[in-house]
């Protein structure tokens, strides 16, 4: 049985604990300024949702562990979607912001962890070129499984990666890749993510999954886009088989 999770939502549609994570989506996607952070435990939970959004962010934060550390062999909790055939995460790391950028990605066929992919490594990335190079590796893995008769479910932490393909670009599009003020940042990436999407869009779910949370595949694709910047791996390369959680999900987080 999956461990159960407890996700604080202090901005949203509806606000307070929720237990499940299709349930906190609901109630955060599209609200701009969503605040919400998941917990392992309800304790957790009660104590972050009164201290309030800043405070619970402040106490949770620790100081970083060395690139060598082990993190505790426990599991995460698997993936959200579970009704999907397939379902991708996708992720992107960069460290400092700019720097050092890397994009991973974590394919679950039938609920069983599949594949895992790295690379993309850029010495003078961003963290939002990281997340639009793990959507477009995502979408171009969804047209495989599309093509395959499969149904199909992206997941991603960064709601700009996502608001970029799915809400911006058909406008920005329309005005001839213009928009009014500054110009569009990371406009080639964003193109080519928008044309991925023309071509999936209403065949394919593209969603929103928070990031650091104990979800599994996130959590892996996490490990993958850190491991890209480790390796320095400008391809974007399969991870070996076979694949080794408890290994993977011990490396270094993003």
């Amino acid at each position: 049985m999956a461990k159960k999770h407890f996700y604080v939502v202090w901005q949203g549609r509806q606000t307070g604990i929720f237990t499940d994570w299709p349930s906190t989506q609901a109630a955060v996607s599209g609200v701009a300024g969503a605040k919400y952070k998941g917990y392992a435990t309800e304790a957790e939970a009660q104590a972050a949702l009164k201290m309030g959004y800043q405070r619970a962010l402040a106490a949770g934060k620790t100081p970083a562990k060395p690139a060598t550390a082990k993190r505790p062999a426990t599991r995460p909790e698997p993936m959200p979607f579970p009704d999907s055939d397939w379902v991708i995460y996708a992720d992107g790391a960069c460290d400092p912001n700019p720097g050092q950028a890397g994009t991973g990605l974590a394919l679950y066929r039938k609920g069983q962890i599949a594949e895992l992919w790295y690379g993309l490594y850029n010495p003078q990335g961003t963290n939002n070129t990281a997340e639009l190079n793990g959507l477009i590796e995502a979408l171009r893995l969804a047209q495989q499984g599309q093509q395959q008769g499969a149904s199909v479910t992206v997941l991603c932490d960064s709601q700009y990666a996502i608001n970029c393909v799915s809400r911006w670009a058909e406008g920005w599009a329309a005005n001839g890749w213009t928009r009014k003020g500054d110009p569009i940042k990371n406009l080639a990436l964003i193109q080519t993510a928008f044309a991925l999407w023309q071509t999936l869009k209403g065949s394919i779910t593209l969603g929103h999954v928070p990031g650091h949370a104990g979800i599994e595949g996130n959590e892996l694709a996490d490990r993958m886009s850190v491991y890209a910047v480790d390796r320095k791996e400008t391809g974007f390369i399969r991870y070996p088989d076979p694949i080794d959680l408890t290994e993977v999900l011990a490396m270094r987080a993003g």
